[in-house]
């Protein structure tokens, strides 16, 4: 009457560990690094991907002596056989957190302005109070963020979106309100004024975040709604791109103060009709795991 119930049990971690495999094929297109990364033979792994293989009739890699790729079978698995893997793990998770014990993976989201939380220090405290949790950081934009939380991709993300702008269909927390200011080169004209105007920015040339961003966003409305045109000649996702291209007076930019290092050598001077944004953390609304709370009770929101 035992015995079932282990094959069961057997096949199912089988099971698995053969979409964890096909998983770690996909990412490293190289079978040879794929079972470094499982700790297993090469052999082994080769062996349970083509029984799963032979067991879904298709083929989900096309495969030379020097490449590996997905097929079209293999792309359309994909998907599903991750929401299996994080299905899997999250029942782990929730099993050991009814002991009182945290486990599992912590994935967070963190957009490349964040001024309102450190967060080296929050996974530094985190992780000494629950080190079997595996930590992950992701890099990207607010919407990206909030689309992730809603999928269960992502556990907890910081966010930065406009003052007139709600996250919705997720869980949230303001940690901050701030008004962005230029941000000039040393010899800028502008550079010796205490305050500035929109209107003062008109002729100028901008640095910004990609349009249709969360990051531009702000800008753009506040200059939309104050009827002054910008122009915007250069455009990128992180800030240090942003900050050397100001230095090198090729444009100038409007950012969060914190963003700008006190050493940079550049100047910031307030806008008075500046844009404002809101930074947020977020976390799902509908079923939070067990390790996002424990990291919420660290960031002092839950």
């Amino acid at each position: 009457m035992l015995f079932i119930p282990t094959i069961v049990v057997h096949d199912r971690w089988m099971e698995l560990q053969q979409l964890r495999y096909v998983l770690a094929v996909a990412e490293e297109r190289n079978f040879t690094r794929a079972a470094e990364k499982c700790f297993v033979m090469q052999s082994a792994l080769s062996h349970q991907i083509k029984s799963l293989e032979k067991e879904l009739g298709v083929e989900l890699f096309a495969r030379t002596s020097r490449r590996v790729e997905l097929t079209d079978a293999g792309a359309a698995f994909l998907p599903a056989a991750r929401a299996a893997l994080d299905a899997a793990d999250r029942a782990v998770a929730d099993a050991a957190a009814a002991t009182g014990e945290i486990r599992g993976t912590l994935t967070i989201g963190v957009i490349p302005t964040v001024t309102a939380i450190d967060i080296p220090a929050a996974l530094g405290e985190f992780h000494r109070a629950h080190p079997t949790v595996q930590i992950r950081l992701r890099g990207g934009g607010s919407d990206e963020f909030i689309k992730a939380i809603r999928e269960g991709s992502i556990d907890v993300a910081v966010l930065g979106l406009p003052d007139a702008t709600l996250p919705r269909g997720v869980a949230t927390q303001v940690l901050a309100r701030e008004r962005l200011v230029a941000v000039l080169g040393p010899g800028h004209r502008l550079a010796e004024r205490r305050r500035l105007r929109l209107s003062d920015l008109a002729d100028e040339t901008f640095v910004d975040f990609p349009a249709g961003t969360p990051g531009r966003a702000p800008s753009d409305l506040a200059f939309a709604s104050a009827g002054v045109p910008r122009r915007v000649a250069f455009e990128a996702m992180g800030t240090d791109l942003m900050l050397d291209l100001v230095r090198h007076d090729l444009a100038i930019t409007l950012l969060a103060p914190a963003v700008v290092p006190a050493n940079s050598g550049l100047v910031t001077i307030p806008v008075t009709d500046g844009p404002t944004r809101i930074e947020y953390l977020t976390w799902s609304d509908f079923n939070p795991s067990p390790a996002a709370l424990a990291f919420l009770r660290v960031a002092a929101v839950a």
